[in-house]
């Protein structure tokens, strides 16, 4: 069983801890989120994911995992402005600094739970296919990377 090295989340998640305080900037040349948003949906889809694949059957995980999944985990790469964020990972109209300290501080937990998982524990990616704990950490960061370049645009 190879193991998985979850340190590049842990980056991200002091990246995102260093930009709470900037977390009302707004560029609308860049996005028209402010940082908050894209905080706060990061650690939204980090915990939802997590939470997903903890509570799934690894029994009913099928490798369905799209082409253009593996190819922009390959690049680590995700294209602004295609994709709409599920209601359920969307940020609130008002999110409070103490709110994004507490997923923050959930994701921080829930990551180290991963090399636990199942090797089929998954989740069901809308665009590409069952993400299985393999796959996992190399979407969250590829996702998380993709907010957070959007972030340091935003605060330039």
């Amino acid at each position: 069983m190879k193991k998985l090295d979850i340190t590049v989340l842990q980056n991200a998640l002091s990246q995102i801890e260093g930009y709470i305080p900037q977390r009302e900037i707004l560029n609308t040349n860049v996005s028209k989120a402010t940082v908050a948003w894209h905080l706060d949906h990061s650690l939204k889809v980090i915990n939802a994911v997590v939470t997903t694949m903890q509570n799934s059957d690894p029994a009913l995980y099928k490798d369905n995992f799209s082409f253009l999944g593996k190819l922009l985990l390959k690049f680590g790469f995700f294209p602004r402005g295609k994709a709409k964020a599920p209601k359920y990972v969307t940020p609130p109209e008002v999110i409070l600094e103490d709110d994004i300290i507490l997923q923050l501080a959930e994701a921080r937990t829930n990551i180290k739970t991963i090399s636990n998982l199942d090797d089929n524990a998954y989740f069901k990616h809308p665009l590409f296919g069952n993400i299985n704990k393999y796959r996992v950490v190399q979407f969250l960061d590829a996702h998380t990377n993709h907010h957070l370049k959007i972030v340091k645009s935003i605060v330039k």
